[in-house]
């Protein structure tokens, strides 16, 4: 009786656990497409911003606005290389460490399930 109990414990733990896994890896989708779309719409932006310049600005005009492009472009790169390097140390750290072996606990389970339902 008792492994009934303890069984049907672990089944509902791991539905839980694969529930939310399903559920971020559905918001993860989702940031992306609108990441995608945000990217495309800030070229298509681009293009028409320099199409408009060069039809109507002087040469001095094209080289500050380049420059100036150039200086957003890299300062937002840097941002983002000094946020990836700030999560990759919280990553690192001990409570980062336990996070990563708490998700590789998860995928071992799920590749265990995943066996034991695909078996040969």
């Amino acid at each position: 009786m008792a492994t009934k109990k303890t069984t049907a414990v672990k089944t509902k733990n791991w539905d839980s656990l694969w529930n939310e896994y399903s559920n971020l890896l559905k918001k993860w989708a989702q940031n992306l497409e609108n990441l995608q779309k945000t990217s495309s719409d800030i070229q298509t932006k681009y293009n028409e911003v320099m199409l408009k310049a060069a039809s109507e600005s002087s040469e001095k005009t094209l080289k500050e606005f380049h420059k100036n492009w150039q200086k957003t472009m890299n300062d937002a790169a840097l941002e983002a290389f000094k946020q990836f390097d700030k999560n990759w140390q919280n990553v690192t750290s001990d409570s980062g460490i336990d996070q990563l072996k708490a998700y590789g606990q998860l995928m071992d389970s799920f590749s265990k399930t995943w066996q034991k339902m695909w078996q040969k």
